[in-house]
């Protein structure tokens, strides 16, 4: 049940505008069984080769230790590739996907709540002027509840999304049964006369159709959430044949009244079913948006892991599920967005045209990282690799040209902000590799430093101190500054550094590497997953054993990093005042690491890139 909730809010709601973008790219005053058989056959075969065949069947088999999405299928694809030139290119293609992810993540919850509240137009003309103001308020509501988290909300998706899926297959086959012969465009064949017939419209069409499959990749993000097997049974089994008992019941009611053309999928239903349809989808459309925002959570975070993007505020909104988080941040960014997008559309029709990209981006960028994970890991022959995934990349090419014809109607919109995220995430990522270069050149190696420290003159005070450091081999920034200041050192010293590894989630076992260096002096290494939040001072509390010391009474070190722009910079002018604002605006390391404010001495450290 919690499957259906989240998993296919997206693609679950796509049939109250898929059907209706696709078709209405034809004369609607000569519309015949010819077009309305030939979408429903493009829309059938793609449920079945782009959602069944490449992600349920094929993708979800290429887990990350569980976990899917396509930053996971990228760590996965590094791993299992040789050469540092071909990770960076599968880098860059996991990074275009993550971002476009995030273009359909602002593009969702508008297109979603507007086709949803346009059936007032419908059931209620009267109120077809408000269309407009009650989705503004809808989303609004939708952004401000998700720093109270989804776990109450969540228990109540299941059920509604049930009721959903069992209302639009139940008016779908009502229609079809006074048409019945509409199932017949389950043949390719239709789909092939269309393409045929019209040729360079088909093209047009396929942008419009690929719409049935947004929320596809979905299906792939959240397996760790539930597993494959749960997710793979309710889409074969439930969430597939009501999908395409709704898509065929609209067509068979177009063959009966071509003038439904305005809004299919609500005429399907009796009239005074109308205006409960359009309430029961209004939340659908909420559960469809809330499941892209929760996504669009974790896959900030997932990138500041993985180095990509700044330290940001990452809340827990659950004290049982690790993977209910809140992203302040990203929260605003999305609302602001949605916001926009809705009041400069206005309708969910010329929303579509910005829809496609953001969707059939992220397939393509999935599909070389899967041909390179079934070819490595799964020792699939390089024919075998090739072909599959050749001809999935073929089609989801097709899709994507199809809708770059769109660009100029709204497509740019996705596509605009995929390259601005990309340029950022790069930026940052190139930052900080030339930020570690700097402090390499600058700092001390650690081993001669521990060698000198019983013959010095340093005087050894009462504590503990934490020095943080992101190169275990080298003495921390932060320890020579307070040396040269304070002229002093901690009886008891720990050297902490954060790796962050290319998995979901580090087991318990591996969490911690404790060593002793010199007496009253550790290290300790601290390994997080891409899906884990860091917490050092819980972490080194579980470690007071092997440190035999009380880490509660803690002195933190830290270097505030003071960047200025060098005279001969490693990055070019555009990537470097990137960095220096988005490194201005990081969350400070305190919070990121959650450790207690007021046990934390920072010291300024200007470094020059």
């Amino acid at each position: 049940m919690a499957v259906l909730g989240v998993v296919y809010g997206d693609i679950g709601t796509s049939p109250l505008y898929a059907f209706k973008a696709s078709l209405q790219l034809f004369d609607p005053t000569k519309t015949t069984a010819v077009e309305i058989m030939g979408v429903l056959s493009l829309i059938f075969w793609s449920l079945i080769i782009i959602v069944t065949i490449k992600y349920v069947f094929l993708v979800m088999r290429a887990d990350n230790r569980g976990e899917g999405g396509i930053l996971a299928l990228m760590a996965l694809a590094q791993r299992v590739s040789i050469g540092a030139g071909t990770k960076r290119t599968l880098a860059l293609i996991g990074i275009a996907g993550a971002c476009l992810f995030f273009g359909d993540g602002v593009i969702t919850p508008a297109i979603s709540v507007l086709s949803a509240l346009e059936g007032l137009k419908v059931s209620a003309p009267s109120l077809k002027l408000y269309v407009l103001p009650i989705s503004i308020a809808v989303i609004a509501g939708l952004f401000a509840m998700q720093r109270q988290g989804t776990g109450r909300v969540g228990r109540l998706f299941g059920p509604v999304m049930i009721v959903w899926f069992l209302a639009i297959g139940v008016l779908g086959t009502l229609e079809i049964m006074k048409h019945p012969f509409v199932l017949y465009a389950v043949s390719p064949s239709y789909a092939l006369q269309l393409c045929i017939q019209y040729k360079g419209m088909a093209f047009f069409v396929l942008g419009a159709v690929v719409l049935c499959v947004t929320g596809a990749e979905a299906l792939y993000a959240d397996m760790g959430h539930f597993g494959a097997w749960p997710i793979r049974i309710s889409w074969l089994l439930f969430v597939l044949p009501c999908l395409v008992l709704n898509y065929f019941g609209q067509g068979a009611l177009m063959i009966g009244d071509t003038a439904a053309i305005q809004n299919p999928f609500f005429l399907l239903g009796p009239e005074w079913l109308r205006l409960p349809m359009v309430l029961l989808a209004t939340v659908a459309t909420v559960i469809a948006s809330q499941a892209v925002i929760s996504g669009a959570f974790s896959v900030a975070r997932q990138c500041t892991q993985m180095g990509f993007l700044p330290r940001m505020t990452v809340r827990h909104t659950s004290t049982m599920e690790e993977g209910q988080i809140y992203v302040p941040q990203v929260n605003t960014a999305l609302a602001v967005g949605v916001v926009l997008l809705v009041l400069a559309f206005k309708t969910s029709d010329s929303l579509a045209s910005a829809y496609g990209i953001a969707v059939t981006g992220t397939f393509l960028c999935t599909a070389v990282l899967a041909m390179v994970v079934f070819r490595r890991q799964f020792h699939w022959s390089r024919f075998a690799a090739i072909s599959v995934f050749g001809v999935l990349f073929l089609i989801d090419s097709v899709f994507f040209s199809a809708n770059t014809i769109k660009v100029v109607e709204g497509g740019w919109v996705p596509l605009a902000l995929g390259i601005s995220l990309t340029g950022l995430m790069t930026s940052w990522k190139q930052g900080r590799d030339v930020l570690l270069s700097r402090w390499k050149q600058s700092s001390m190696p650690l081993a001669p430093f521990l060698t000198r420290l019983p013959q010095s003159r340093i005087i050894r005070v009462p504590g503990l101190a934490v020095f943080m450091t992101s190169n275990p081999d080298y003495v921390p920034t932060s320890l020579l500054h307070n040396l040269k200041h304070n002229k002093v050192l901690h009886e008891n010293v720990l050297f902490v550094t954060v790796e962050n590894e290319d998995v979901p989630e580090v087991s318990p076992q591996r969490r911690a590497e404790v060593a002793e260096l010199a007496p009253g002096v550790h290290r300790v290494i601290l390994r997080y997953g891409f899906m884990e939040s860091p917490n050092i001072p819980r972490e080194l509390e579980d470690q007071t054993d092997k440190l035999g010391v009380r880490v509660s009474q803690a002195s933190y070190f830290l270097g505030r990093e003071v960047l200025v722009p060098g005279m001969a910079p490693k990055l070019s002018w555009w990537r470097r005042g990137l960095f220096l604002i988005m490194a201005r605006n990081a969350v400070p390391a305190t919070e990121f690491f959650r450790i207690p404010s007021d046990r934390v001495v920072e010291l300024g450290v200007r470094i020059t890139i």
